[in-house]
């Protein structure tokens, strides 16, 4: 099964968003943290955090863009776990295993996103606000099709 980690080709994750995600920690959409959001919350780094942020699930940070990665069994119980105490924790779920079931949907939609997709294929997310809730979109880039810039930093040896 496959999942994302954070991947960070700059800076600029920690100038744009509040709590920015640490490189190689695993992530999810998390658009449900904007899900009783309206356009009076769509301000500065917040709405950086909306616009594009995956959530990582060590920091609770935010992210642009996430590589699609292997993860073992074990990993993948550990992340359903930590995301679980989450829901309970901030959110308010009533119990761990009704958390469970939610933490559950998060990650199996992630490990949906990823599917099919090689190793290092990048991906980024956009959302916007909608009549309906929070729209989200989703975007892949090969490793192979990524620009030399994105992938590597040139400098002068002089």
């Amino acid at each position: 099964m496959n999942l994302a980690r954070a991947i960070h080709f700059d800076e600029s994750d920690t100038q744009v968003f509040h709590n920015p995600a640490r490189t190689g920690e695993w992530a999810i959409s998390g658009g449900f943290e904007f899900s009783n959001w309206g356009e009076g919350d769509l301000t500065g780094k917040a709405r950086q955090a909306f616009a594009n942020g995956w959530l990582g699930l060590e920091t609770f940070g935010r992210v642009t863009f996430v590589a699609v990665t292997k993860v073992e069994e074990a990993e993948y119980t550990a992340l359903l776990d930590q995301l679980s105490q989450h829901f309970v924790d901030i959110y308010g779920a009533p119990s761990l295993d009704a958390a469970r079931t939610v933490a559950t949907e998060e990650l199996e939609h992630m490990s949906e996103l990823c599917e099919g997709h090689d190793a290092n294929t990048l991906l980024t997310v956009a959302r916007e606000l909608t009549d309906g809730g929070v729209a989200e979109a989703y975007r892949t880039i090969q490793a192979p099709d990524a620009e030399l810039e994105i992938l590597a930093v040139h400098g002068d040896v002089e």
